[in-house]
């Protein structure tokens, strides 16, 4: 189908939501319900374990005698309870990352305790539609120490309907952060699939909308997904690549395939790069990431460079490119924001 489809239906025996683009998948999400009740997003209470000298983070104590890592231990004293974040995926028998810096997150705004200031998004240029809501957003939020940001869904909708979504995140906001006191407790649950389609899919506005039981393989969501629980990725033109995560990283080599021109490397590098950000993130592979490029002259890195940089700029998420190594190796590191798939898929079978 042509045009952006938003897809509600089920995957490895969970609630599943996926988003394509003229029959591609674009992005998906799993429900991680198998393999932690903490997915990212989740907010709890939690109590500090101990510091860890001479970096500057913290173990804590979550709810179901689970642990978490507090990078920034900034007014965090030990023994005393704390509000915490999930903020990512953590390796199998790692802590959980955590930040203090609680999001509630809305179709139409985010609200930010303890960040005051009310932004919108740049995506809204009408400047007259800017500053209502600023002013919308400043007389819900009241004297509150608590931040809003009004995202770009807002531009079209009608102050009535953000009035009362601002109304109610800063409710949920007001009576989490009153939950300081008491031992390790979840108090907010993360968005599941279909939540969070609503709030990231919406704008622009999905030309077709799909549920139903079947719907995932009536799209071919399930072919999709098939392609990517294979090591193998398929480039444009004759080249392939093959993708495996190790303990330690995410190995990536490039293939040129049959053709054998002087072109065929920086070919074959290319449709790699362009489409990287997409297979790390359905795959839902992150920490260090180490691709092996197929060969190709030295001269040729500069525009490699460029298009890795345009591939993930324009892809959003955390990413760092670090570059190249003396071995001719390029380095990069993405955050683990969701599960491999490939555990997701693993769970379903026990």
């Amino acid at each position: 189908m042509k045009g952006r489809q938003v897809i509600l239906g089920q995957l490895f025996g969970q609630e599943a939501a996926a988003l394509m683009q003229d029959g591609q998948l674009i992005d998906l999400m799993v429900a991680p319900d198998a393999l932690t009740p903490l997915a990212p997003g989740a907010i709890c209470r939690a109590r500090t374990d101990r510091f860890i000298k001479g970096q500057g983070g913290v173990f804590l104590r979550l709810p179901d005698g689970r642990t978490g890592y507090l990078r920034d231990r900034k007014g965090v004293s030990e023994g005393k309870p704390v509000l915490v974040q999930v903020a990512g995926v953590a390796e199998e028998g790692k802590a959980l990352p955590l930040t203090t810096r609680l999001l509630f997150r809305g179709r139409h705004a985010l609200v930010t305790p303890g960040a005051p200031g009310v932004n919108v998004s740049r995506r809204i240029r009408d400047e007259d539609r800017r500053a209502a809501l600023a002013d919308l957003g400043r007389q819900v939020l009241g004297p509150r120490d608590h931040g809003l940001i009004l995202r770009s869904a807002a531009e079209d909708t009608d102050d009535d309907t953000i009035r009362t979504e601002l109304q109610d995140l800063i409710a949920i906001a007001d009576g989490i952060c009153a939950e300081t006191s008491g031992g390790p407790e979840r108090l907010l649950d993360a968005p599941t699939p279909w939540e969070q389609a609503w709030m990231d899919w919406a704008d622009p506005a999905p030309d077709a909308i799909e549920e139903g039981d079947d719907s995932f393989a009536r799209c071919g969501v399930l072919e999709a997904v098939d392609a990517l629980l294979s090591p193998r990725i398929a480039l444009e033109g004759s080249g392939d690549a093959h993708i495996e995560q190790t303990r330690a990283l995410v190995a990536i080599d490039v293939n040129t395939g049959p053709d054998s021109s002087m072109a065929a490397g920086l070919k074959a590098n290319i449709a790699l790069a362009r489409d990287l950000p997409r297979q790390l993130a359905l795959r839902g592979l992150g920490g260090q990431v180490v691709v092996d490029f197929a060969p190709m002259p030295k001269r040729d890195r500069a525009t490699l460079d460029q298009v890795l940089q345009a591939a993930f700029r324009n892809a959003g998420g955390e990413a760092t490119l670090i570059g190249w190594t003396a071995m001719g190796l390029f380095e990069l590191t993405r955050k683990r924001d969701r599960f491999p798939l490939t555990r997701l898929a693993a769970a379903e079978h026990g």
